[in-house]
C-alpha cells in the first residue's frame, strides 16, 4: 500500500524517496512513519515562527545546529522556503564531513540552492566568516551535551528572533554536581535530591535545562517548555522554544545566580552567562 496518504501536501516525493523516508516505489517503514511524523510535528511549532519573520523582514535565515542528515532543514526548505523565491537561506552546522558532503550533494541534485552545509562545530560557527552576523531562527535538535549551550550562544551572538530546542544527553551539570556533593550533602537537606547517582543524572539533566531557560530569559526572550507529542521512544522530549521580546532581564538573571549558588554550581556561570555578564569567546 503506498503511504503518499500520510505525506503533507506540496511535499516532494522525490525528496523523501532521497532522504529514505520512502522507498523508490512510495512506500514507508515503521521507523520512516515515526521519522516523518516527528519532523511534520516540529514543522508545525517553527513555521508560524518563519512566518512572522518573513512577515515582517522579508527575507528568512535559519540555522540548524547538528544538522545530521538534514531531514529538518530539507523538509523546512521543501514545505516553506522553496516557493519564497527570494535570498531566504537555511544553513545546517554539522561536525561530521561525510554528511555535510552528502547533504550538500542532495541540495544541489534537488535544485534547492538557499541550502548551505558547513563542517563546523557549534561553538566555531558562532565565529565563522561563512554565516552572516544575524540569524532570525536558530534549531538545534539532540544536539548532545553542551552543544546546546554552544547553541544557544550562537543564537544571542546573531541575535536570533526565535530559538527552538530539543535538549539531548547532558552530562557537564550532573558531573559537577557529583564533583561537591559532600561537601554540600552535610549542610544542605536539598541536596537529598541528587544524592543517589541515578537521581544525580535525572536532576542534573532537568537542571541543565531550568538554567538554559533562565538565561534565555535573562537575555530578554520569552520562553516556553513543551513536550513533543510522537516522541515515546525517546526520552527526551522536551521542547524548548524562545522568541526575542526585550523583556526585563534583571529578576531572570538574579534567580539564575542563585539557583547556581544554592546547589553549588557558581563555576558554571560563564556557560550559563546573563546579558549582565561578557558572552564568552
Amino acid at each position: 500500500m503506498s503511504s503518499t496518504h500520510e505525506v503533507r501536501p506540496g511535499q516532494s516525493i522525490e525528496l523523501l524517496k532521497e532522504l529514505h523516508i520512502l522507498t523508490r516505489d512510495g512506500k514507508m517503514n515503521q521507523d520512516s512513519r515515526r521519522k516523518l511524523k516527528q519532523v511534520y510535528h516540529l514543522f508545525q511549532f517553527i513555521e508560524p515562527l518563519l512566518r512572522e519573520v518573513k512577515d515582517a523582514k522579508d527575507v528568512v535565515s535559519l540555522v540548524d545546529h547538528g544538522a545530521g542528515k538534514s531531514y529538518l532543514g530539507f523538509i523546512l526548505y521543501d514545505l516553506f522556503f522553496k516557493d519564497l523565491k527570494d535570498i531566504s537561506h537555511i544553513y545546517g552546522i554539522e561536525t561530521r564531513e561525510e554528511l555535510v558532503t552528502s547533504s550538500t550533494a542532495l541540495a544541489e541534485r534537488l535544485g534547492f540552492p538557499g541550502m548551505s552545509f558547513l563542517n563546523l562545530s557549534v561553538a566555531d560557527s558562532i565565529t565563522s566568516p561563512a554565516l552572516p552576523e544575524t540569524i532570525d531562527v536558530v534549531t538545534a535538535l539532540h544536539a548532545c551535551n553542551t552543544a546546546t549551550d554552544d547553541a544557544i550562544h550562537f543564537a544571542l551572538a546573531k541575535r536570533a528572533q526565535h530559538i527552538v530546542l530539543v535538549p539531548c544527553c547532558q552530562a557537564e551539570v550532573a558531573s559537577v554536581l557529583r564533583k561537591h556533593k559532600g561537601r554540600l550533602l552535610a549542610g544542605n537537606p536539598m541536596t537529598e535530591i541528587w544524592r543517589h547517582p541515578l537521581h544525580t543524572r535525572e536532576f542534573g539533566s532537568q537542571l541543565t535545562n531550568v538554567l538554559r531557560c533562565l538565561q534565555l530569559e535573562a537575555h530578554g526572550y520569552q520562553v516556553s517548555v513543551t513536550e513533543l507529542v510522537g516522541w515515546e521512544h525517546s526520552m527526551k522530549n522536551e521542547l524548548i522554544i524562545a522568541q526575542y521580546k526585550d523583556l526585563p532581564r534583571r529578576r531572570p538573571a538574579e534567580r539564575l545566580q542563585q539557583v547556581l549558588e544554592s546547589v553549588g554550581l557558581e563555576e558554571l556561570g560563564e556557560r550559563f552567562f546573563t546579558s549582565a555578564t561578557a558572552t564568552p569567546t
